[in-house]
């Protein structure tokens, strides 16, 4: 996908496949329509039921709901739990697993409260529960787990304010599971339990071995951030016996990292991990659970191997693994058959949501053309540039390339010594662009490029200004190179002949996306289509459901997005409603989010207009219109329009 323009014959839905990927991150909930429209298929067991993304489009702007903007598939997520739960119901009972599957959701993942109310609605009839990681997602969990049946899992440091708020859970009869990620929280928590006469469930977090694969593979080994050596595990069994609370330790945990890319990380974890689970259980210690943590990873790019990105192993693998790797290690060693937790937040929501913007312009290395007409007296670099365009042919592409590379950088050279004037430097680039777009219609329908050549389209590509800020919506993107798919809303049945990066509106040069789905390893661009005046053209960034949907910050006071949820509907002529629109960050609340005053600011601007009315340097009816413009800004959309 480096290259748009090697590819013969007529574009087809197919070509759009085999360049987009859909198919393969979208985990069977996107495809390409024969109408060139991306779409959706909300429900996994319901094939046949598809919303066309670009409708949605249409009915927000009919509505005057303003781009970029945030869609949540609801129904993907309810299809994601769903999926989890019953694979692992399924798998436990083809194996004759004696163990129940627990799961839980964190809430790090996205703490969006319409997705812990989809999450926790969907997941009652699994007994679903929730993971939290600070006291603030701990007061979440507690109003909104309140399926006595379902775990709480408390993850993260604890002071005692977080041990009291989760004993509070105890006292209301949930099942809220404190995990012991540092020794000296124990004490305190039997300090704390004594104290308001409650027994605690008890985890301990075992600092592992084995080390993940991927870019959070520092989650594990000797240096991770959290959880108990053995040494450690074992002193807090033996102070849990002294202090008569033994049998409140039931769960152990463990978490190798994030994104796991190889199924080998897994199934090394998973045997340390029963190991370790054997021989407590044979000690007497009364575990009835062991968690497995998060790692379920999502393949980005579509390649299904261990690039970071990527992962090479399904669902289905991964859950096979878990459960069966368990029994085989409880069987040999016969112990009782542990229910088994998992926090797999990214698997669970990164499809439901995705950011759809408009490009709104182009930014193309050669800017605008300069004249090139020959000047008396100019400096012969110019003069050889200029034949080179004018006599280049189907038998001296690569040598004029190769050329004109080379009088380029002396031009360059030249220049800086005051050699070549503004004017010849201007001519010597807008001949060096021109040759290099007529070498690329040359080599377009060639069956062999030469290997130097190849860099050309790259060369040439352009730079799309899409209305978003890539701090705000694609954090992951900015800040560990996470690749995510973008493709474009409509036109997937037109070849697309454009190669590009995006770049946003953020004024800082690193809001940039330039790493992109590629053929064998990660492209620098992503074939999009040649913009049109009198058309709009939306592209989406697509798996944006975990992390990126809450990890925006508020990098120059553009704030959240406008948001839309959607719910499929069969009887509707489009299979789709839009059941509630959230209403991005205005100036206003942004601004107020920072300390500043709306009401101040906008009188501060009056008084401003006012002094130049008294001056006479504005006349009253236009000092009001612009008094009530700078107002209407403070109360209007921080994106674009």
């Amino acid at each position: 996908m480096n290259s748009v323009s090697n590819k013969n014959g007529a574009w087809t839905i197919e070509d759009a496949e085999s360049t987009y990927r859909v198919k393969r991150w979208g985990n069977g909930y996107f495809d390409i329509g024969e109408s060139g429209d991306l779409m959706v298929i909300p429900r996994y067991n319901e094939p046949n039921l598809k919303i066309n993304l670009r409708e949605i489009i249409d009915e927000m702007q009919s509505t005057g709901i303003e781009f970029p903007a945030v869609i949540r598939f609801h129904d993907i997520l309810r299809s994601q739990v769903e999926l989890i739960n019953k694979t692992f119901r399924n798998v436990i009972e083809e194996t004759d697993y004696e163990g129940k599957y627990l799961g839980v959701f964190p809430v790090k993942v996205n703490q969006m409260r319409e997705v812990i109310e989809e999450i926790v609605d969907v997941g009652k009839r699994y007994n679903y529960g929730l993971e939290a990681g600070s006291k603030p997602e701990l007061v979440a969990a507690l109003a909104y787990n309140t399926n006595s049946e379902a775990l709480t899992i408390l993850n993260g440091y604890k002071d005692e304010d977080y041990l009291r708020l989760a004993l509070l859970g105890r006292k209301i009869g949930r099942k809220v599971v404190i995990v012991i990620e540092k020794f000296s929280e124990l004490n305190m928590l039997i300090k704390l339990s004594k104290e308001l006469n409650v027994r605690p469930i008890i985890g301990l977090r075992i600092k592992m071995m084995v080390k993940g694969r991927g870019k959070w593979e520092s989650s594990s080994g000797e240096r991770a951030k959290f959880g108990l050596t053995i040494a450690e595990i074992l002193n807090a069994i033996n102070v849990c016996e002294q202090k008569n609370l033994l049998d409140c330790i039931q769960l152990l945990h463990f978490h190798i990292g994030s994104q796991l890319t190889d199924i080998r990380a897994i199934k090394e974890a998973i045997q340390e991990a029963a190991t370790i689970y054997t021989q407590l259980a044979k000690r007497d210690v009364p575990l009835q659970y062991i968690d497995v943590g998060g790692g379920l990873a999502i393949d980005y790019d579509g390649s299904q191997s261990t690039n970071d990105s990527s992962c090479n192993y399904d669902l289905s693998q991964y859950v096979s693994d878990i459960v069966t790797g368990f029994k085989q290690h409880c069987d040999l060693e016969s112990v009782a058959h542990p229910n088994i937790v998992s926090e797999s937040g990214r698997a669970i929501t990164a499809h439901h949501s995705c950011v759809v913007t408009k490009v709104i312009g182009e930014i193309h290395p050669r800017g605008t053309e300069f004249s090139t007409k020959k000047a008396t007296g100019e400096h012969i670099i110019v003069s050889n540039m200029r034949d080179i365009a004018q006599g280049l042919d189907q038998t001296s592409y690569q040598e004029a390339f190769n050329d004109v590379q080379a009088l380029k950088e002396q031009a360059i050279q030249a220049f800086k010594l005051g050699v070549l004037s503004l004017d010849e430097i201007a001519k010597t680039e807008t001949l060096y662009w021109q040759t290099l777009d007529n070498i690329e219609q040359i080599i377009t329908n060639l069956d062999f490029i030469p290997e130097e050549l190849k860099e050309i389209p790259e060369l040439l590509s352009s730079q799309y200004l899409a209305n978003f800020s890539v701090f705000q919506s694609a954090a992951d993107s900015w800040a560990i190179d996470q690749v995510l798919p973008i493709v474009p809303i409509s036109k997937l049945n037109e070849k697309p002949t454009k190669l590009c990066s995006l770049v946003d509106i953020t004024c800082d040069s690193d809001g940039k996306i330039d790493k992109f789905i590629g053929e064998d390893s990660v492209a620098n661009g992503v074939p999009l289509h040649k913009l049109s005046a009198d058309e709009d053209y939306f592209i989406g960034m697509f798996l944006t459901g975990a992390y990126q949907d809450v990890m925006g910050d508020m990098h120059n006071l553009f704030g959240r997005l406008n948001e839309v949820h959607i719910f499929s509907y069969d009887d509707d002529p489009k299979d789709f409603y839009i059941e509630e629109v959230v209403k991005g960050s205005s100036m206003e609340s942004v601004l107020s989010t920072m300390q500043y005053t709306p009401a101040i600011l906008a009188q501060s601007v009056k008084k401003a207009i006012d002094k130049k009315i008294q001056q006479g340097q504005i006349k009253p009816r236009e000092g009001v219109n612009l008094i009530d413009f700078y107002e209407d800004c403070l109360s209007g959309y921080t994106y674009l329009k």
